[in-house]
């Protein structure tokens, strides 16, 4: 408990100090990832904990983080902070990380056309028509794992949605699918499934058809398909979440 003694001037004054340079040292971490503070410096601060102790933050390239920051204030304009982002445990193998934005079906797909050709099958608004997702970034701000593959997963093939379903895999949105077809294009200049496509199997439709993305001849086609549909060019996406 602080005493009279130290209710002085000085005390108002070396406090205000503090909690300037808290203030800057935080909006210096949000502007570039591993300067600064986070809120989860300070949140350890106040549990009495080492506030600069390893984190799981500390154990991704930092590299990739700031990519991805760049990525989305250049295409969709605003500021983003990930210093706060859960990155899940990476799986052994060449796998990617995707930073998934609270963003709208629309919005992705339009930012889509705005790039490159695209056709999608209907005209309705995709966020009315995709009711259902298997995760979503209304909470915050996500980061998933997938393959690190320009095709579909493999040895996903010949599995309908029911059966990715019932295996409990856990498989791409079609706005992860979306996000990651952007951030492919805007590093390769290239496309996600030109020889094969990417179900969806992570969204439906109300009316149960299944989400399919393809970069057909030249131009993304966005339509749908039935959850117990297969074929060995039709594969989902597994994610790690």
């Amino acid at each position: 408990m602080v005493g009279s003694s130290d209710l002085m001037p000085s005390w108002f004054e070396k406090f205000a100090k503090i909690s300037a340079e808290i203030w800057r040292q935080l909006l210096l971490g949000m502007k570039n990832p591993g300067k600064g503070l986070t809120l989860d410096h300070l949140q350890a601060l106040v549990e009495h904990r080492n506030p600069f102790a390893k984190t799981q933050f500390a154990d991704v390239q930092l590299d990739i983080i700031i990519d991805w920051q760049d990525f989305y204030r250049k295409t969709f304009g605003g500021f983003c902070d990930y210093s706060n982002v859960r990155i899940p445990e990476k799986p052994e193998g060449e796998w990617r990380l995707l930073i998934i934005e609270d963003l709208s079906l629309e919005q992705l797909y339009a930012k889509c056309k705005e790039l490159f050709p695209c056709w999608r099958w209907t005209n309705d608004d995709l966020d009315k028509k995709v009711t259902w997702n298997e995760r979503n970034a209304k909470d915050g701000v996500r980061a998933i794992w997938v393959k690190d593959v320009q095709e579909a997963d493999e040895n996903l093939k010949n599995l309908s949605a029911d059966d990715i379903q019932e295996k409990g895999v856990k498989t791409e949105t079609l706005a992860e699918r979306l996000i990651h077809e952007l951030k492919f294009f805007n590093e390769t200049g290239n496309h996600l499934d030109i020889k094969n496509v990417t179900l969806c199997a992570g969204s439906r439709r109300s009316d149960g058809l299944v989400p399919r993305v393809v970069f057909d001849g030249d131009r993304m086609d966005v339509d749908w398909y039935r959850s117990d549909g297969a074929s060995g060019g039709l594969r989902s996406r597994e994610v790690v979440s």
